[in-house]
């Protein structure tokens, strides 16, 4: 990949009014020609609304708008979709909350002249967490061991929702084909990536607990995510999990 290349930063957003602007001002600060999408799922504090008027002073910020609130992964399925039809090289996904450091994004995207997938990883030498409860970490440090161990995967943060892909990576797993949710999309993306052969790599970062908003987190997503890991596994090890999904309409033209 060369150095200088067309990159897009996705953001699903529901209910980020109180975070979405000093988001937008940290990634233009911190990587510069970068553009930003905010795919917002009908959020009713207003979040749209901001992300239209800061678009309208400044260049390279765009916003999509979706009717309802549809879950993580169809919001990040439908930027990567608006990413691959506008010829986007490198693809970055991030939360709004500012948990994500997007001082962290040129690292990333460096990360990717040499692999297909940067994942911030939270549990690599140099990564760390601030402020969580221990409760909180147990339940991460659990939950990744639980998805690495049951996956056989060599990726120590696998639920990272911070990444940067390669356009080619990204029609490569399929990436707007899946149908996972949540935490579950984070995972099924790196396993796919795994399995496929493509290079994935961890970038060490620190992941900040949101001081603004509410956490959308809840128990069905993590249950979700419990339950597929073992059908994924389950599936391969008959001999009938395929590493890509079935391509989403118009897949095969956007690549």
């Amino acid at each position: 990949m060369p150095t200088a290349t067309r990159t897009l930063v996705v953001v699903p957003t529901y209910d980020e009014a109180a975070n979405i602007e000093t988001l937008l001002d940290r990634v233009r600060a911190a990587s510069p020609g970068t553009d930003v999408l905010v795919v917002d799922d009908g959020s009713p504090d207003g979040t749209a609304r901001l992300v239209r008027r800061y678009a309208s002073g400044t260049d390279g910020v765009f916003l999509l708008e979706r009717s309802a609130k549809d879950g993580l992964g169809a919001a990040y399925r439908a930027g990567f979709r608006w990413a691959l039809e506008r010829d986007y090289e490198a693809v970055v996904q991030m939360d709004a909350d500012l948990s994500h450091p997007a001082e962290r994004v040129p690292a990333l995207l460096a990360a990717l002249r040499t692999a297909d997938v940067a994942v911030g990883s939270r549990y690599v030498p140099g990564g760390r967490v601030v402020d969580w409860a221990w409760s909180r970490r147990l339940i991460s440090r659990a939950g990744n061991l639980y998805v690495r161990l049951v996956l056989g995967l060599p990726v120590r943060d696998a639920t990272a929702g911070f990444k940067a892909f390669r356009r080619d990576a990204l029609v490569e797993i399929g990436a707007t084909g899946s149908t996972s949710e949540g935490y579950c999309f984070q995972i099924e993306n790196t396993w796919r990536a795994v399995r496929c052969g493509l290079d994935v790599v961890e970038v060490p970062i620190t992941f900040v607990e949101r001081a603004e908003g509410t956490s959308k987190m809840s128990g069905s997503i993590v249950g979700e995510a419990l339950r597929r890991v073992l059908v994924w596994r389950f599936h391969e090890l008959v001999g009938n999990a395929s590493p890509r999904p079935a391509e989403a309409p118009g897949d095969r033209a956007a690549a």
